[in-house]
């Protein structure tokens, strides 16, 4: 069977370096025992590797042709091939409820939503490893006061130890993407309850750092009146990327304990998460 054309409107890359391709799989052995579900696997160049993990291995693709090569390349897993969309998948019977690592060279353009499904099901991807466009890692694992330190790196690091791995060069891909890639490990930390309401939390992280540029007092509007007193706050004279998580946790008990808040989830995302 020929081999499969990568497809611009998947946001299709494929790896071509076996090298990269077993590292990026022995990122799952942080937990050695679990099932490991790969998003996107393509013509299995990860794949070939997860499958020598001697555990269950689940395959989510979209792309028809490549589910035809893997079942063409790979017979043994025929059974756990999953021709589906995976940001639209209900997760919750997948290995029959068990936790399970999740892995991937992921499409560039739907990563950010890839993790935030992540966070919705955060009890069950204790492990969350893969490769992603390089900016997107930089991301997730800045710390406070970094130009990169956003939406994506407080909502992650709130749930996860983020760890930056590597950089992988564009000349290992076919066809060879414009950006450089990385590969990052998100494992669950210990926090089990943020102590406070964690719809308030997403909200608040998302409504400032949409206007990031202002100081708190500014871009908590939305969530605080004008000229309420809460806002003489030594807090409200900084700006979103100079907060620790802890300290958004914080932020959002105070506005939770205000009057009259709406806590309601706001999908709203910055461009550059």
């Amino acid at each position: 069977m020929k081999q499969v054309k990568p497809k611009k409107s998947l946001g299709q890359h494929f790896l071509k370096d076996l090298s990269i391709a077993k590292a990026i799989a022995d990122t799952v052995d942080k937990h050695p025992s679990l099932p490991i579900l790969e998003v996107g696997p393509g013509m299995g160049v990860l794949t070939q590797f997860l499958l020598t993990k001697e555990r269950t291995l689940g395959v989510v693709e979209i792309d028809t042709e490549s589910v035809a090569y893997l079942r063409a390349h790979y017979p043994e897993l025929e059974e756990h091939i999953i021709e589906d969309d995976f940001l639209k998948m209900h997760l919750d019977s997948l290995f029959d409820g068990s936790p399970f690592v999740l892995t991937g060279n992921y499409p560039y353009n739907i990563s950010s939503q890839i993790f935030f499904k992540m966070l919705d099901n955060k009890e069950r991807i204790p492990l969350c490893t893969g490769m992603i466009q390089r900016e997107v890692a930089q991301r997730i694992a800045a710390a406070p006061g970094s130009k990169t330190y956003g939406i994506l790196s407080v909502l992650i690091q709130a749930w996860y130890d983020v760890e930056y791995l590597f950089t992988v060069n564009e000349g290992v891909f076919n066809p060879p993407p414009k950006v450089k890639s990385a590969v990052i490990s998100m494992r669950r930390n210990e926090v089990t309850d943020l102590g406070c309401n964690e719809a308030l939390f997403k909200r608040v992280v998302k409504t400032t750092f949409n206007q990031r540029r202002k100081t708190l007092r500014n871009s908590i509007k939305p969530l605080v009146p004008a000229g309420h007193p809460v806002l003489a706050g030594e807090i409200f004279n900084r700006r979103p990327e100079q907060l620790f998580v802890a300290e958004f946790v914080e932020l959002t008990k105070m506005i939770e304990a205000l009057p009259l808040h709406d806590s309601g989830d706001s999908d709203t995302v910055e461009n550059n998460e």
